[in-house]
């Protein structure tokens, strides 16, 4: 990894944005304020039509390095057009010559010296090929790390080395979504270390899985997607009972599992490839055997 000037990788952002005027001001405000900025910013307009090209426009002109693209108008939200959204964006800036890659949600915000702390992570170790922070929405808590994977990078903002990224392939253009866990799954299988760093976290102005539908049909869509990609049912079960801990309680876990259950009756087919299902399923076993055995070591109150 070639360093900048300033001894961190130069680095490019990418971010589909699909009629997200409400919350993309806030996005662009944070990118701008960076310690270390990007050598290109492209934001594809995914078809909005409720003002966003307009908010990125007022931008540009003082930002030569943001870059607005327009995609045609689509009737729906997708998983599978947002990756399509993204790749536009990415034949933007592929022949640049930097070396971290960032795949940002317009709907995010974050401190100044947020990428700054990223790219040094990526700078001081080498086989890591994919970073992140987590994030925290109005109405709940950040993820809490004791039961959430350390080494899962939330899709709301993915720093990846250039190098990892290409290996992956980019993404995984899967309609019913999960483009992120398939990254940072598929990067890990080939070799590459991807971390969640605590020290930092970005704010999600909206609620996941809330932009066309409900809560609990969101959780519905959760588990749809953890059979999809192949959790297994142990795993699955502790994921439920977690759950149930959290708001909205037993009728989101039950949402969950659902989901999961309606998926394995009908035997819906899997968008990923078996190599990607065992070792997914190895890792969740391993996880699960270490948060039992800190359970039974941990001292008795």
């Amino acid at each position: 990894m070639r360093p900048h000037m300033n001894g961190l990788p130069q680095y490019v952002l990418i971010t589909p944005a699909r009629n997200e005027a409400k919350f993309i001001e806030l996005a662009i405000q944070s990118v701008v304020a960076q310690t270390v900025r990007p050598m290109r910013w492209v934001v594809v307009s995914d078809g909005s039509t409720d003002g966003t090209d307009e908010i990125i426009q007022n931008y540009t002109a003082e930002n030569p390095w943001i870059e607005l693209v327009r995609m045609p108008e689509r009737r729906e939200r997708s998983f599978a057009g947002k990756v399509q959204a993204f790749n536009a964006g990415y034949d933007r800036v592929r022949d640049l010559r930097y070396q971290a890659i960032v795949s940002l949600d317009a709907d995010i915000s974050f401190e100044n010296d947020y990428f700054e702390f990223l790219l040094q992570k990526l700078a001081e170790n080498p086989a890591l090929g994919l970073v992140g922070t987590p994030f925290k929405e109005s109405t709940n808590p950040a993820y809490d790390y004791r039961f959430v994977n350390i080494e899962h990078v939330s899709g709301a903002c993915q720093v990846f080395r250039r190098e990892c990224f290409e290996a992956i392939g980019g993404y995984v253009p899967v309609n019913g979504g999960g483009i992120d866990y398939i990254a940072v799954l598929t990067a890990r299988m080939k070799g590459w270390k991807t971390r969640t760093f605590t020290d930092k976290v970005s704010l999600h102005h909206r609620e996941m899985g809330t932009a066309e539908r409900g809560v609990l049909a969101a959780r519905f869509k959760i588990g749809v997607k953890d059979y999809n990609f192949g959790n297994h049912p142990l795993w699955e079960v502790c994921r439920t009972l977690y759950q149930m801990s959290q708001p909205p309680f037993a009728i989101g876990g039950l949402a969950l599992a659902s989901g999961y259950v309606w998926s394995s009756v009908r035997g819906a087919d899997r968008p990923v490839s078996k190599e990607l299902v065992e070792f997914s399923r190895q890792e969740q076993m391993e996880r699960l055997k270490r948060f039992v055995v800190r359970k039974r070591s941990a001292p008795r109150r």
